[in-house]
């Protein structure tokens, strides 16, 4: 009988990600009680349409779709950074595991997550 690997499911424990700005003259203040650090951000002009229309479809203001889309990535990103770190130190995940995994999360390996 092969060791058991620890849970990946124990990673999202670990993927809460404070982004804090150190540009020096950034605006920071709150907004009915909430802390904000406001930023100007560039995008070409067919990107910039393409939020806006993401935004309104999901019926979010600007600001929080963009926030919503910065973490989702930051979140991505932290948890790319680990199973990277994790499979260096237990080894790849075995056909068995993976195959388990798609079964939990109703995935195929040949479609990509939503």
């Amino acid at each position: 009988m092969t060791s058991r690997k620890p849970a990946p499911s124990r990673v999202l424990r670990h993927l809460s990600v404070v982004a804090e700005s150190t540009r020096v003259g950034a605006y920071r203040g709150s907004i009915t009680g909430v802390k904000v650090d406001k930023m100007s951000v560039s995008f070409e002009a067919a990107l910039g349409d393409e939020i806006r229309r993401a935004a309104r479809a999901a019926g979010a203001g600007l600001s929080s779709w963009l926030a919503q889309a910065a973490a989702a990535r930051l979140r991505a990103d932290a948890l790319r950074e680990f199973l990277e770190s994790w499979e260096t130190a237990e080894g790849g995940l075995t056909p068995d595991e993976l195959a388990r995994a798609e079964a939990e999360l109703g995935l195929r390996a040949d479609e990509p997550a939503a």
